[in-house]
């Protein structure tokens, strides 16, 4: 099935995500992204400072966010409730530096922070805050409150699948930095539907016309010559072989499955290739014959769970409900499994049983909703070994993401979100523009798409 981890599902109550869930909304009116949402009818305008406008029905809808914390709900994702002067003014001044450093600028004119992270600036005063990590500096900033190291743990499980103890800082301040405008002040908000990125993966298949994606297919060797390069795969219903002979090649996955697809690869291993870590996830899906009971602040797009290791769940049916509707609906919940070690995380994920994931899971949610038992129809689970690279320190400004973009030869290139270091759809989709615009070079054919 094509998507990746931007995959999802249908049932009689709503498409719901088995992954990736919203896209940030482009604070400006260029790149391949809003060409993108443009041509899915997402745009509704762009202001004179080149500032763009979506349709409502696509932006979350209020209330977006609250925090569950012990037997309440609270508006928003920081804890306020109880927070003390001193947490506060630390909240103050994190938010102050994280606008100092949305409005850096370089000699250049580039953003440090910038998305993709592929036009930031490269300048050693913002890059060398890739060599320690986001939790050192936090430390060395002064920033100890507890509410803050939790809400900046959170965004890095969140957006990166782990904590800030293994996110580099530099990544760890993009996440607040880089969609923002210096000031505090963000683009319209988030862009969602009941599949979540589902949605944008239906409408990159749709672009293709007639020649659509064939699955069931599995490439087993691309092997790069003077002329192209030689494909050969199997057809996973028939077992028959099956074998392609192109000009250009675009590889679109990880580096961990590539390096067992290329040939030259599975002879010589790339020294790079160790440097990338993936951080494995579980999402479960349930789907509920009415909204859960709750305490406190009403449910929300997003729901997060303060003592706990899941980052919650998002509500698949929160586009189309009012608020005074009791109907049936989907609950995505989302645990990335964050420890240092991921080859020991994944085990533990093979390891589990169905029965241990649906007590995981009912365990996490039921002091927040008592009742849900009752409530839950059916509970489905996925696993996902690899979901997401992590920007581990180091890692984003160093030689092997670098040396991992380089086509091979002539007729062969890569894309995915690792090659980005975050794995984020604005990273998948630069790099598939520029893969894509390499292979039309290599064909004679010049195209820009970022202009």
């Amino acid at each position: 099935e094509a998507g990746g981890t931007s995959r999802s599902g249908r049932n009689s109550v709503s498409a719901f995500p088995w992954g990736a869930h919203y896209l940030p909304s482009p604070l400006e009116d260029r790149g391949p992204v809003m060409r993108l949402l443009r041509a899915m009818d997402a745009v509704t305008g762009v202001d004179a400072q080149g500032r763009p406008s979506f349709a409502e029905e696509l932006l979350i809808q209020e209330p977006d966010e609250r925090l569950f914390y012990r037997g309440h709900w609270y508006e928003g994702l920081y804890l306020r409730a109880g927070a003390s002067a001193k947490d506060l003014e630390e909240l103050e001044r994190f938010d102050a530096r994280m606008n100092a450093f949305a409005a850096a600028r370089d000699a250049k004119g580039r953003k440090a922070f910038c998305v993709p992270v592929a036009l930031s600036s490269d300048d050693a005063e913002w890059t060398a805050l890739d060599a320690v990590s986001m939790a050192r500096w936090l430390e060395a900033e002064g920033f100890r409150s507890p509410r803050l190291k939790w809400f900046v743990d959170y965004a890095c499980r969140d957006d990166y699948g782990t904590t800030a103890e293994h996110v580099s800082a530099w990544a760890g301040i993009w996440y607040f930095a880089a969609r923002q405008n210096g000031q505090g002040e963000r683009s319209d908000g988030f862009l969602s539907w009941p599949e979540g990125n589902g949605r944008l993966v239906r409408q990159l298949v749709s672009s293709l016309g007639p020649r659509q994606v064939e699955t069931n297919v599995l490439v087993h060797t691309v092997e790069p010559g003077e002329g192209g390069c030689r494909v050969q795969a199997l057809d996973a219903r028939t077992g028959a072989p099956r074998g392609f002979q192109a000009r250009q090649v675009v590889l679109a996955c990880p580096r961990f499955v590539a390096a067992h697809v290329v040939a030259p690869w599975r002879e010589a291993r790339p020294a790079w290739m160790d440097a990338f870590v993936y951080s494995p996830w579980v999402v479960a899906n349930l789907t509920l014959s009415g909204p859960p009971v709750s305490r406190g602040f009403p449910l929300a797009w997003d729901n997060v769970l303060y003592e706990s290791q899941s980052l919650g769940y998002v509500v698949a049916t929160h586009q189309s409900l009012r608020q005074d509707e009791r109907g049936p609906t989907v609950l995505t919940w989302y645990l990335p499994m964050a420890g240092g070690d991921v080859k020991a995380e994944r085990t533990k994920a093979l390891a589990a049983t169905y029965g241990d994931w649906e007590s995981l899971v009912m365990a996490d949610l039921l002091p927040a909703h008592p009742g849900l038992g009752a409530l839950t129809q059916r509970l489905e689970v996925q696993r996902w070994g690899h979901a997401m690279v992590r920007p581990q320190p180091g890692f984003l400004w160093g030689a092997a993401r670098k040396a991992a973009q380089e086509s091979l030869g002539r007729h062969l290139h890569f894309a995915h979100t690792d090659l980005g270091g975050m794995a984020l759809f604005e990273e998948a989709n630069w790099f598939g523009v520029r893969a894509a615009e390499l292979a039309l070079a290599g064909m004679g054919r010049k195209e820009s798409s970022w202009l």
